[in-house]
């Protein structure tokens, strides 16, 4: 009897060992996988800060590429507008500088009329490269200062008068072409003259044009007539 008594109590004690061991095994695989789920989470985590300090960098430089770009536009812009202002100067002076070329030739050809050409041409010579500085300084005016007290009157004053004595000249000019004696001279004096017209024409728009600026001084007194 008492053998049996210890046989069982050695088998019990047996099994309540195992169990005790299969209970620490299965606690510290819990400890385990929890510990492995942290650090996956820990990994997600830095991961997920990492892409975003990423993405800000990378979007900081798309926007500062962006800026950069719209910089070079606007100054690309500013740089058209006033390769503009310089190209209508010197479409000026460069029109009137083969108006004179050609008057000069047609001049060394007549004998007639050759020195009343050349006095037109000199005249026009003498006056191309301070019409071009004003078409300049017009268009080059400040806006503020046009906005407040209107645009550069005295400028468009001398210009128009200027515009003046080219119409003289047309003038001058058709006569003497019906005094050339070669055929080819006077198809070229009327050539000229119509460029000249043309001149001419393009000056009295400019005039004009900025005449009819908006000015706050030139409102006021509208106001008050």
């Amino acid at each position: 009897m008492k053998k049996t008594f210890v046989v069982a109590f050695l088998l019990m004690f047996g099994l309540a060992i195992q169990a005790q061991a299969v209970s620490s095994n299965s606690n510290q695989g819990n400890k385990n996988g929890q510990t492995n789920v942290t650090a996956a989470q820990g990994n997600q985590a830095g991961n997920a800060v990492q892409t975003q300090e990423q993405n800000q960098i990378k979007n900081q430089g798309e926007n500062s590429q962006v800026k950069t770009q719209e910089q070079n536009t606007v100054q690309a812009q500013d740089k058209t507008k006033e390769n503009k202002k310089q190209d209508n100067a010197e479409l000026h002076r460069s029109t009137v500088a083969n108006f004179v070329q050609s008057l000069l030739a047609v001049a060394d050809r007549e004998g007639g009329i050759g020195q009343e050409v050349r006095t037109i041409a000199e005249q026009q010579n003498g006056t191309k490269d301070r019409a071009a500085n004003i078409i300049y300084a017009v268009e080059n005016r400040s806006k503020l200062k046009t906005f407040l007290i209107g645009t550069s009157y005295k400028n468009l004053g001398e210009l128009r008068s200027q515009m003046v004595q080219t119409r003289n000249q047309i003038e001058q000019l058709k006569r003497l072409a019906d005094k050339a004696e070669n055929e080819a001279d006077k198809t070229e004096l009327q050539t000229q003259i119509q460029t000249l017209e043309q001149e001419q024409a393009n000056i009295d728009a400019f005039i004009a044009q900025n005449e009819d600026k908006f000015s706050l001084l030139g409102w006021a007194v509208k106001l008050f007539r």
